[in-house]
Parts: structure tokens; C-alpha cells; sequence
């Protein structure tokens, strides 16, 4: 949920674009050296912006904690409309002047699954270390019901990954389509190199479990089969999974670039699944006021280029 925030017009006539900046940049570091170095200003700049803050808005902003800058309750009220309007300001700004990636120092701001960042993440910030060393990328880890609210309000440039809830006005470009495989430790006691009907309902599974996402599928094929009483474990996120199996007999089924990821190590394996899964199907997603937008177009189309099924990434990392 997005907060409103009533400003007196006193106040707004004493907020200016490089105050906010500020903010902002204070909001995400939660340290006023670390604000300074991403914004590229002196440590007493940021600390005399903040106190102008302080003074418009009537409110301490941020004390001191042992784990940095810590936001009152009115900054953190102030956190995601400051982040949509300076996103918006930055969309309208490079929609009107066009977007030069060599010389741009604009930031854009991503929803990614956990599995997302494991398999995208490196190639493009590689990708975009070499094109635009200025550009600033943000992952941000919205619930999945907020992702197109965010992607209206300019809070989110793009999303990636398998998420058939959103819809127009959101737009969509198909990635790749990504069969599920079931991982498990390369020494596993019971299963070795096929994995049959049997040996799939007795097995014990974990299940990562996230609404709205589309790797409800799993669970989808768990429950037609009569398995759910496998299921040994839930969790919300993949992450965490493959150091469990390392440890036990259990099951993770996944999409199978990811798994290829994991078994990269040697302590995995992975196998086809006995019963019918559909396949993953992944895409890049943005909302149609930013189709036009030149930065948000680039970044659509490095994504594209770098992870669509015959690019030269796509086979890197599979």
C-alpha cells in the first residue's frame, strides 16, 4: 500500500529535486557517507540537505541506530512516494532528452524473483557495467501483489520472471519457456539416474510456495498426483532450498535453467519429472506509460538480447 503524504504549501516551496535526491538516497543506504558516495557529494552536503529536511517536513527523518540511519515513522511514510516521483521525474526526463547509456547516470529499478537473480542478475549488471558504467540498478523485493502497481507508478522500470497475474495494462515480451526438473543431492540413496513414477510419489518433497507467482504449477501437480502429504517442507523462497537437500533425501522441483545453476557445484543432480508440469514461461513486463520511454525501452531490449532462447547468455548459463 502507498502512503498519500499532505505537505503544506510553505513546505513544498522549500522542497527542491536535489533535496529529495537525498532523501531518498538516505532511505536506501541508511548511512549518510554511503548517501554521499552514491549521490557523488561531500559528506556535509548530504548532512546540510538532510537538515533542510528536517526543517521543512518538522520531523527528525532518521536517528542514529547500531545498524546505521534508522527512518521515523514519517520517513518511512515518505519512502515510496519519493521513490515513484523521483522515478517518474527521471522517465520523463530521459523520455524527452533520449537516453545515452555511455553517458547516463540514471537508475532503474527491478522486480526479480530469488531464482530470477540467480540466473539474470550477473550477465546484466555485467552487461550493463560495460554499456552504462553510470547506470544505477536497484532489485527491489516487492510481494508479488504490488508489482503492478509499481510498474503504473514509475516505483518499478520492469519485471522479470513467471508471473502470469499481471495483465494489461502491463505489457509482455516472452524470454524463454523453461521445463521444471526435480533436484536432489548427486549422492542421493534411492534415486540414481531415472527417476520413476514410484520412486517420485515416495519420495519426500519440498515445496517453495509463493502466491501469485506462477511456479504454483508445482504444488498444482503435486496435489492431482495425491502427493501432498510428501511434502516435507515449505518455504517462500528457492534460495535456501538446495543447502537443505544437501542434507536430506528430499525433492525440489524447479525450472531447470536454475537447477543447472546449482548442479554447477557437483552436489546436485537433477532429473526429469515423472508427471506432467507445464513449463515456466518467463517474460519481461512493463507498464504500457513506459513503452515509449527511451531508457526503459534500452533496458527491455539488453534483457531481451541477453536471455531470450538463442541468445549467447541463455547458453552461458544453461
Amino acid at each position: 500500500m502507498y502512503y498519500m503524504i499532505l505537505i503544506t504549501s510553505m513546505n513544498v516551496a522549500d522542497l527542491d529535486l536535489n533535496l529529495l535526491r537525498v532523501l531518498d538516497a538516505v532511505l536506501r543506504e541508511r548511512s549518510v557517507t554511503a548517501a554521499a558516495v552514491r549521490l557523488g557529494l561531500s559528506q556535509p552536503a548530504v548532512s546540510n540537505a538532510l537538515a533542510r529536511l528536517r526543517t521543512v517536513f518538522g520531523d527528525a527523518l532518521f536517528v542514529r541506530a547500531p545498524s546505521g540511519m534508522a527512518p521515523t515513522p514519517f520517513a518511512r511514510e515518505l519512502d515510496e512516494p519519493v521513490r515513484q516521483a523521483l522515478a517518474l521525474i527521471e522517465s520523463a526526463l530521459a523520455r524527452g532528452a533520449g537516453f545515452d547509456p555511455a553517458s547516463s547516470k540514471r537508475a532503474f529499478r527491478f522486480y526479480m524473483s530469488d531464482l530470477g537473480e540467480i540466473s539474470f542478475l550477473p550477465p546484466l549488471v555485467e552487461r550493463v557495467r560495460q554499456l552504462a558504467p553510470g547506470v544505477y540498478l536497484e532489485a527491489l523485493g516487492l510481494p508479488l501483489e504490488d508489482i503492478d502497481e509499481g510498474l503504473a507508478s514509475g516505483a518499478l522500470d520492469i519485471a522479470v520472471g513467471f508471473l502470469p497475474g499481471l495483465a494489461a495494462p502491463v505489457r509482455r515480451q516472452r524470454l524463454f519457456r523453461d521445463p521444471y526438473v526435480c533436484l536432489m543431492r548427486a549422492d542421493h540413496p534411492r534415486i540414481g539416474a531415472r527417476l520413476t513414477r514410484k520412486l517420485f510419489q515416495e519420495a519426500s518433497h519440498a515445496l517453495v510456495s509463493s502466491a501469485g507467482s506462477g511456479h504454483r504449477v508445482v504444488e498444482e501437480a503435486l496435489e492431482r498426483n495425491g502427493l501432498n502429504h510428501r511434502i516435507a517442507l515449505r518455504v517462500p523462497h528457492f534460495t535456501v532450498v538446495p543447502m537443505v537437500l544437501e542434507r536430506t533425501d528430499l525433492l525440489l522441483t524447479l525450472p531447470s535453467r536454475v537447477a543447472r545453476v546449482f548442479e554447477q557445484s557437483g552436489r546436485f543432480k537433477s532429473l526429469a519429472p515423472p508427471v506432467a508440469i507445464p513449463p515456466a514461461d518467463v517474460g519481461v513486463h512493463w507498464h504500457e506509460r513506459f513503452d515509449r520511454d527511451s531508457g526503459n525501452r534500452w533496458l527491455r531490449e539488453l534483457i531481451l538480447e541477453l536471455f531470450t532462447a538463442k541468445s549467447g547468455a541463455l547458453r552461458a548459463v544453461s
